[in-house]
């Protein structure tokens, strides 16, 4: 039933100084539907693979806007991010209606690690099964957070969550340094090619993914499926595929990520796995 005797409560630990319910949490995170963001000096692109649980069924939102200048994408329990994106909501507007002005990034982060980290420590709790890209624009400029269930948090050039998400990581680590000074639209053709790699050979098309925006003067919005798929279109019939060329350096150079990223993604879900909305 248990994997081992020290993971019936979140408050015990290891002998190896290990909370393993809390490694069970950020393991639904790499089973949730892929996540990615990036971002630019002035933009930033939050991409989602949208996943429903049958044909009969619609997807489940997984990209929130939580203020014009803030937006989240999720992997793991979606109904988690649910919870935490009203947290973040609240937020900003307790924030903007006391002093007027937008609520940092950077300090919603912190307030959002803290929330996640009480969750570690209480035994009456669990901590939340979802890990979060938040994309925020404030006066220091653009930013791409990712928030842990353990509560870390940690700002990123470029960033994907979720699962098969390390196709698309390899994909970023190979392009990440152009994003600094890429445009908006170059933003968005990277995020849709990082998209592609996490679906195995599946035809990428605008109603399998979600694509946002945020942006100097441009408040965080969602692309409608139909300049989504434009953008997609204009790429094939333009010839562009994902860089391939020096493969093999870009191969060598990332080794040692993918060795940290590998032991990071953990093992594959096990068939007949209990289902849940991820």
């Amino acid at each position: 039933m248990f994997r081992n005797q020290y993971d019936t409560d979140v408050t015990t630990w290891s002998p190896a100084g290990r909370l393993f319910q809390v490694e069970y949490a950020m393991e639904a995170v790499k089973q949730g539907s892929a996540a990615i963001g990036l971002r630019s000096k002035t933009h930033v692109v939050l991409a989602c693979v949208n996943k429903a649980n049958s044909e009969l069924s619609s997807h489940q939102k997984k990209i929130f806007k939580v203020d014009d200048h803030i937006g989240v994408a999720i992997a793991g329990l979606t109904a988690d991010g649910r919870v935490l994106s009203r947290y973040m909501r609240s937020e900003c507007i307790n924030y903007s209606f006391t002093y007027e002005s937008p609520l940092p990034v950077g300090r919603l982060v912190v307030q959002l690690a803290d929330k996640a980290q009480v969750c570690t420590q209480r035994s009456w709790k669990r901590p939340y099964g979802v890990g979060l890209l938040v994309a925020g624009l404030d006066e220091s400029g653009a930013h791409l957070y990712y928030n842990c269930p353990s509560g870390n948090y940690f700002e990123y050039q470029a960033f994907a969550i979720g699962s098969r998400s390390q196709a698309a990581k390899t994909y970023l680590e190979r392009r990440f340094g152009t994003f600094q000074n890429s445009s908006r639209e170059d933003l968005i053709k990277d995020a849709l090619f990082a998209i592609r790699e996490t679906l195995q050979g599946e035809k990428l098309k605008s109603s399998i993914c979600t694509v946002t925006v945020l942006g100097v003067g441009e408040p965080f919005h969602i692309l409608d499926q139909e300049t989504v798929q434009g953008l997609i279109n204009a790429f094939e019939m333009a010839g562009e595929e994902a860089p391939a060329a020096d493969q093999g350096a870009a191969g060598e150079e990332g080794a040692a990520g993918e060795v940290v990223a590998a032991a990071e993604e953990g093992a594959a879900p096990e068939e007949g796995a209990a289902t849940m909305d991820i």
